[in-house]
């Protein structure tokens, strides 16, 4: 097998992070989860979009996701706002061989943490052709509907999985979701997607590697 950088090659589990992560920022998956976001919210609570969309953007600031405030100031069922707002066109996602390639090379488990639904991640992977390559999904119904950051959640995802978090390396696009990762132990890989929403948190927490393409860096440590 190609030799992996010396600080990697005790690493036996590889964590990552789903969208704007997996794939290019580029493809923008979430502008349409965005708008769909922001429908539902003006149809569930009957307001103008303006104002749903302000509402949208406080619950995912104070609560993490905007599914979570939705929950904690509406008690809203949040199965039929999943299914609604995951329900969008995948067909930007193209096959990734380098990704591919370079999974399949990685020792170890390779799993998906995400704050979006197992469905909806089962899709972007198969997109990506790399579904054979994942382990495991861990989503945010495993996760009791608690978003990344919150730390309770990461030890949850580890015990599920019985990892190692001295031996495991986690990849994601937003710096905060970074943090609790780093603070069980965990090496930390930044995608950095230049959205200003995506770099909050990033005074402190300091990654391991930080990469603008996943892909990219992975199939450069591999020697692909």
């Amino acid at each position: 097998m190609n030799s992996l950088p010396a600080d990697l090659q005790e690493i036996n589990t590889w964590v990552f992070d789903l969208d704007n992560t997996l794939y290019h920022s580029s493809v923008n998956l979430f502008d349409q989860i965005d708008k769909r976001m922001c429908d539902y919210v003006s149809n569930f609570l009957n307001i103008p979009s303006a104002d749903a969309y302000k509402i949208q953007k406080r619950f995912f600031r104070e609560y993490g996701t905007t599914l979570r405030g939705l929950m904690e100031c509406y008690n809203m069922d949040p199965g039929p706002y999943l299914d609604y707002v995951h329900s969008i066109d995948f067909s930007k996602i193209k096959a990734d061989t380098i990704m591919l390639k370079a999974l399949n090379l990685l020792p170890g488990a390779k799993i998906i943490f995400t704050n979006a639904t197992s469905n909806y991640a089962k899709h972007v992977v198969k997109r990506l052709t790399i579904e054979d390559q994942i382990e495991s999904i861990f989503d945010i119904v495993d996760a009791a509907y608690i978003p990344k950051p919150d730390p309770d959640v990461y030890l949850k995802f580890i015990e599920k999985f019985n990892i190692d978090p001295a031996r495991s390396i986690m990849f994601e696009d937003m710096a905060r979701n970074l943090e609790p990762a780093a603070n069980l132990g965990m090496k930390t890989v930044w995608i950095q997607t230049g959205h200003p929403w995506a770099q909050t948190g990033v005074d402190t927490i300091e990654p391991d590697y930080t990469t603008k393409n996943l892909s990219h860096w992975l199939g450069q440590i591999l020697g692909l």
